[in-house]
């Protein structure tokens, strides 16, 4: 990953030049002739598996064939990437990704069961969102600064709760702790869900997270938000802050984006980013995301994805090696 996104694109693209040669203009015109599988790398009831299926629908319409959601859970999204780079470059397989498969998964783990750099090409961005700050309601802070000022009194004591080791709230965690000079104690749990609940419950001081997830207990009381983690206010939560109006340098935003298999024919690739692009333009589709919470689509070209897949991999490179983080 740290050779670039600019070294997969040129790849994906001579090998989707080559491609195009081999099954001939008239058999990429009639893509697709059959139903689509969209592998997402986690188990069924997550964020990134509530999302494809908002998509799959009106893209299958689209396009005139159906998208089968395949989830292949496992190895923080590995096994499901995996499959996806070992399926043949035709279309017919698609990778729903996240932060995980194709930006931090190279740089946690030592070893892959497939090359993010070579092995895919990008189609087109799906969400941006944001993660949401908050804390325990009994918590005495309101504010980043005022959370910070805590944190620096208590060195150690405060926690704070993620969904696993090398998660992308893991990491929002991490960056935090390095902005602001903290030392706050690292709680991981084996999913969003579990981990918000034990900061509503009080057993840790705060989290760095989903906002979807974390609506119910916002709504009860339980939960206190303090900020949201994109340069720009959301607009679900017009009154809570950035936390980059604290600190300026930080910044984490959550990609959710469509690959597919490198070599794959570059009209395939064009067929699919174009239904892509219309599908996430719907205003019906933006509405009925933002009423299950989710983050609001967006769409970008193949080469605006590789561009954001990179950058965001030389960010995470430079938190993860100052902190040490490696997932087994």
């Amino acid at each position: 990953m740290s050779a670039g996104i600019s070294r997969r694109l040129a790849m994906a693209g001579a090998a989707g030049m080559a491609a195009t040669l081999r099954i001939g203009p008239v058999q990429a015109q009639a893509y697709p002739a059959r139903s689509i599988r969209m592998v997402v790398p986690f188990v069924p009831g997550g964020g990134a598996d509530a999302t494809a299926r908002f998509v799959a629908a009106p893209l299958g319409a689209e396009l005139g064939q159906s998208i089968v959601i395949e989830n292949r859970g496992g190895a923080g999204g590995a096994i499901g990437t995996a499959a996806v780079a070992q399926a043949p470059a035709d279309g017919y397989t698609l990778l729903y990704g996240t932060p995980g498969p194709l930006i931090t998964n190279p740089i946690l783990m030592p070893s892959l069961p497939y090359d993010a750099a070579a092995d895919f090409a990008p189609v087109s961005l799906l969400t941006r969102g944001a993660y949401l700050m908050v804390v325990n309601r009994d918590v005495p802070a309101r504010t980043v600064a005022e959370v910070i000022a805590l944190a620096k009194s208590r060195p150690g004591q405060l926690s704070y709760a993620n969904s696993g080791i090398g998660a992308g709230s893991h990491l929002a965690g991490e960056l935090l702790c390095m902005e602001a000079g903290l030392r706050m104690t690292h709680v991981p749990y084996r999913g969003t869900g579990l981990a918000v609940q034990d900061v509503a419950s009080g057993r840790v001081t705060m989290s760095i997270d989903t906002y979807g997830a974390m609506i119910p207990l916002i709504q009860a009381g339980n939960l206190r938000p303090i900020a949201v983690t994109s340069a720009r206010r959301m607009p679900e939560l017009p009154d809570v802050p950035t936390i980059g109006e604290t600190l300026p340098a930080f910044e984490v935003t959550v990609v959710n984006y469509i690959c597919v298999r490198s070599g794959t024919p570059r009209p395939i690739i064009d067929r699919l980013n174009t239904a892509l692009v219309k599908v996430l333009a719907d205003p019906g589709l933006k509405e009925a995301m933002r009423l299950a919470g989710s983050s609001p689509p967006v769409s970008s070209t193949p080469e605006e994805l590789g561009e954001i897949l990179n950058s965001e991999s030389m960010k995470w490179r430079r938190v993860i090696d100052k902190a040490g983080i490696r997932v087994e």
